[in-house]
């Protein structure tokens, strides 16, 4: 009997999902894009993005799924009702509303916590918490948990990947003294490892699906950390770079780090860290401007080994989480050229530089020397993009082994995906 693996991933734009087979061997590949025209709420696209994902995969391979893993945006998190109802629409990863209520986190929070920022997930229950709706919750869980929930039945589960910016103490495995002493703390889910068997599916997802009864849902992780476990990055000092929507930058390291107001934050890997942080620059940016095939078009014109003369802080609105934690920067995209390609050549070379910056942060404050990177995500296969930042970075710059973050989540769910061999992290993409 063949064994297959199930991975999804939720990105800001779209969902994908990964069968991989007991070689971890890629036997179906699904994306499903969401609309930028409905006026739905998040949760509702994302429940018909799950189910539409598990439709499409081929009946005699899902019919033999052994386990399912879900990776979400990091700190996308929902206000539910004993049911799992939630209550309110999803508040997204970079949503800066926790601004009104961020002096009240840093008042009972250790200074450089990760919590210590307006998109934190903490800082969004706080902002919850005083609305009036708060008064009918039961559960707050993030993206990935809530989505897990729909597969197991089984409410206030999470992982300490995406509970790290909730203010669990991913050290010492628990939640700290300070936390467990507010009046949110009844809220807050229980926290296991990535990779954690929950419960098998309900007999209603069973039945609706053709799944095997005995198919278990596992703990999840974020997107970034799934992308990281793609890529066959597996040594102290390799790191991956995440070119989405987003710019989210993960080295191995030796060394936990923490620095709230540089947005750095670190989550365990077995017995090792990766450090780093998620910028508000990045494909979303470049995507505002230019089509994809502009992007390719100009990109092919663009001499990537001499650098531009334009110095950009590319952003779509105000607010920076890394290398700058900063909720008031504002964009700077002046000036502008007439010539498309230059504006380009200035907007790639400003994002590298800003990847730049955040490796050379990480390493000032003792996390492990860089000595290469992969790529994940849409900007990967930008060929120049890779010669200015191979430039910038001053080491050796290749694409992930595998750049779908739902890979990552696929080996998570497939069990021992990553665990550690001497002083490395051993990452089985066999």
């Amino acid at each position: 009997m063949v064994s297959f693996y199930l991975g999804i991933d939720f990105g800001t734009s779209g969902a994908r999902a990964i069968v991989i087979d007991a070689d971890s061997t890629i036997r179906a590949n699904i994306n499903y894009a969401f609309s930028s025209s409905t006026s739905q709420p998040w949760v509702r696209i994302w429940q018909d993005a799950l189910y539409s994902l598990l439709e499409q995969i081929p009946l005699a391979i899902r019919q033999e799924i052994e386990a399912i893993a879900i990776n979400g945006t990091s700190a996308t998190v929902l206000l539910c009702d004993e049911k799992g109802n939630p209550l309110d629409d999803a508040i997204l990863y970079n949503d800066g509303r926790g601004i009104e209520v961020l002096n009240k986190v840093k008042a009972i929070a250790p200074a450089e916590h990760p919590v210590l920022s307006a998109t934190s997930s903490l800082a969004k229950l706080f902002w919850w918490y005083e609305k009036p709706i708060y008064s009918q919750a039961k559960y707050f869980l993030h993206q990935a948990d809530w989505l897990a929930f729909l597969l197991h039945g089984n409410l206030g589960i999470s992982d300490y990947h995406n509970a790290l910016k909730l203010g669990y103490d991913v050290q010492n495995l628990c939640y700290p003294q300070w936390l467990t002493q507010l009046p949110i703390y009844p809220l807050l889910p229980e926290v296991l490892p990535p990779g954690t068997p929950i419960n098998s599916v309900t007999p209603e997802i069973a039945h609706r699906f053709n799944l095997r009864k005995d198919c278990r849902v596992c703990t999840g992780t974020t997107d970034s950390i799934a992308a990281f476990l793609a890529s066959g990055a597996n040594q102290p000092g390799e790191a991956v770079t995440s070119l989405g929507s987003t710019l989210v930058l993960k080295l191995l390291s030796h060394t936990h780090i923490e620095d709230a107001k540089s947005g750095i934050y670190s989550h365990r890997l077995g017995n090792l860290w990766l450090t780093g942080g998620a910028s508000n620059t990045g494909g979303a940016v470049l995507r505002h401007f230019f089509s994809d095939e502009a992007l390719d078009r100009f990109s092919r014109q663009i001499d990537g080994t001499k650098p531009s003369v334009l110095e950009y802080y590319p952003l779509l609105k105000k607010g920076e989480r890394f290398p700058v934690n900063d909720p008031e920067l504002l964009p700077k995209l002046d000036p502008r050229p007439d010539d498309p390609v230059d504006f380009l050549h200035g907007l790639l070379e400003s994002i590298a530089r800003l990847e730049a910056l955040g490796y050379q942060r990480l390493q000032a404050l003792g996390a492990t020397p860089l000595f290469k990177v992969y790529s994940a995500g849409g900007g990967a296969k930008n060929e120049t993009w890779r010669v200015i930042r191979e430039r910038l970075l001053k080491v050796r710059v290749v694409c992930s082994l595998n750049r779908e973050a739902a890979y990552g989540s696929a080996l998570l769910a497939k069990g021992g995906s990553f665990g550690i061999v001497g002083k490395n992290v051993y990452i089985d993409t066999k």
